[in-house]
């Protein structure tokens, strides 16, 4: 029989250019296709048909991939503001909108807690916080620590929500068991709290609970000046 004859490499098609935007594309593909656990650089250099080492020209580790993932999926929010609407409440929008994003990605929920954001969405959410916040009164130095802290709630919310999908996880009924547990004489104030006192409420009320608590903090500790909408 005939030894069949090699090909050479360059009558072979040609594989499309590699980039960051390249490697990012087929993150996200195979995120939605096999999930988190199938999203290491082994498996994403196969996808792209080229050797792991190829790869950290353009990401440096998967740390700075998730970064860039982030960023990927901010694109999809809306992060423009024009002034109409009322600064607290473009705050609130902007925060719930970014919970949602990450809660439907747990792991990048929990990158996220880790990992600051790479690119240009990342930016824009960053803009758009901190005018809503200069619009209410703040000064720089104040905004920008408060940015920090309201991503920080936003994330550890996304990364909780994230968390209560997963089959083995904890629910509120463990929680509840937990507190029923009280002895009235070491716990008198959990006991006449009751459990409900603190599983009460949708996820989306508790947070926007939270996001007004630390925004009333960070507006009386600033002594702001009335919005005015213009």
């Amino acid at each position: 029989m005939a030894r069949p004859e090699p090909v050479s490499r360059r009558e072979r098609p040609a594989k499309p250019a590699l980039s960051r935007a390249a490697i990012i594309d087929a993150a996200m593909r195979l995120l939605r296709e096999e999930g988190a656990r199938a999203l290491t650089m082994r498996r994403l250099a196969a996808q792209l048909d080229t050797g792991p080492a190829s790869l950290y020209v353009y990401v440096r580790n998967t740390t700075e991939l998730n970064a860039l993932l982030i960023d990927r999926h901010l694109a999809e929010l809306d992060l423009r503001w024009d002034r109409t609407e009322d600064p607290r409440a473009r705050i609130h929008r902007a925060l719930l909108d970014y919970t949602h994003l990450l809660a439907s990605q747990p792991a990048l929920a929990q990158a996220a807690q880790v990992t600051w954001p790479e690119g240009t969405h990342y930016l824009d959410l960053l803009e758009l916080l901190l005018q809503a916040l200069h619009a209410l009164g703040l000064d720089t130095a104040t905004a920008a620590r408060a940015v920090d802290l309201l991503l920080q709630l936003a994330t550890a919310s996304a990364t909780e929500w994230a968390a209560r999908s997963a089959t083995d996880a904890q629910q509120l009924a463990d929680l509840e068991s937990t507190l029923a547990s009280a002895d009235p004489a070491r716990h008198p104030a959990l006991v006449s709290a009751g459990a409900p006192a603190f599983t009460a409420g949708t996820p989306h009320e508790r947070n926007t609970w939270a996001i007004d608590v630390l925004l009333d903090g960070l507006l009386q500790s600033a002594s702001p000046h009335r919005w005015s909408g213009t």
